[in-house]
């Protein structure tokens, strides 16, 4: 699935570069044929033609809104306008992309040897536009684990142009921690304290090619306005020692992964 440069990467400049400013490129690693598989696969399940019970599935807003988004829903039918799919470590192809060598060699860099994931999510920005994501970041008690993970890597599957919804960082406020205990969207005063409009920079990716995103790390992205489908992989990576530390049910198991025998 890696082309051939990319298993023998120099990470030491990325991982430099990520530390400091809460993202790095890796650039096009995947082979178009490996691409194209994940891409039919997303489908067929959007669609139901591959049913993994399981799978978690949200629906887009009507509205192009964030804010109207529903919740609780699930799958509601054949549809290719899912906002996102979770839980995909429990399909064979997308559990072999995430645990590809090139991934392990960054997860181990920066976590060491026993790794679990939090969640691995495709998202999604039908051709019809998708909702805007506002600025936010992925971890505090919302996430409901015993410690923030940091690291997030997100491959694009299609073109991610800024027309069609690409990621928008605040480089290095990822140094600042916590926007609010809870975690997840950046209140609007804070985003404004903070500059994030004018610090943002956006980050297109071609297909192929992969982010390293700090959980910390202010981010968001457009919606679509390309007319073609937008779709990205992401696997969140931490700590096989993190737990998860809810109590109205019985507390998550986190899937090991780079395991031997």
């Amino acid at each position: 699935m890696l082309l051939p440069h990319a298993e023998r990467l120099d990470l030491e400049p990325v991982l430099a570069h990520y530390r400091e400013h809460g993202y790095a490129r890796l650039g096009r690693v995947f082979e178009e044929g490996h691409l194209m598989r994940l891409r039919v696969r997303a489908e067929e399940l959007m669609l139901g033609k591959v049913v993994i019970p399981g799978l978690f599935f949200q629906a887009d807003s009507d509205t192009g809104r964030y804010e109207d988004l529903r919740y609780g829903q699930g799958y509601v039918g054949p549809s290719l306008e899912y906002r996102k799919l979770e839980k995909l470590e429990r399909d064979d192809l997308f559990r072999a992309h995430l645990e590809n060598p090139l991934f392990e060699r960054i997860a181990r860099a920066r976590l060491g040897e026993r790794i679990s994931i939090y969640r691995a999510t495709l998202f999604n920005r039908a051709k019809k536009g998708g909702s805007r994501l506002p600025w936010h970041q992925d971890a505090g008690s919302y996430w409901g684990l015993d410690r923030d993970p940091e690291l997030q890597i997100w491959t694009a599957l299609d073109d991610c142009t800024t027309e069609s919804g690409c990621v928008r960082v605040v480089p290095g406020s990822h140094h600042g921690g916590l926007a609010t205990p809870l975690g997840g969207l950046i209140p609007a005063d804070v985003a404004r304290a903070g500059c994030a409009e004018e610090r943002a920079l956006d980050l297109p990716a071609a297909a192929g090619e992969v982010l390293l995103l700090h959980n910390h790390l202010w981010h968001g992205s457009g919606s679509n306005g390309s007319g073609a489908p937008r779709r990205a992989f992401t696997v969140c990576y931490m700590d096989a020692a993190t737990r998860c530390l809810r109590r109205k049910r019985a507390p998550r198991e986190f899937v090991r992964v780079f395991e031997r025998g």
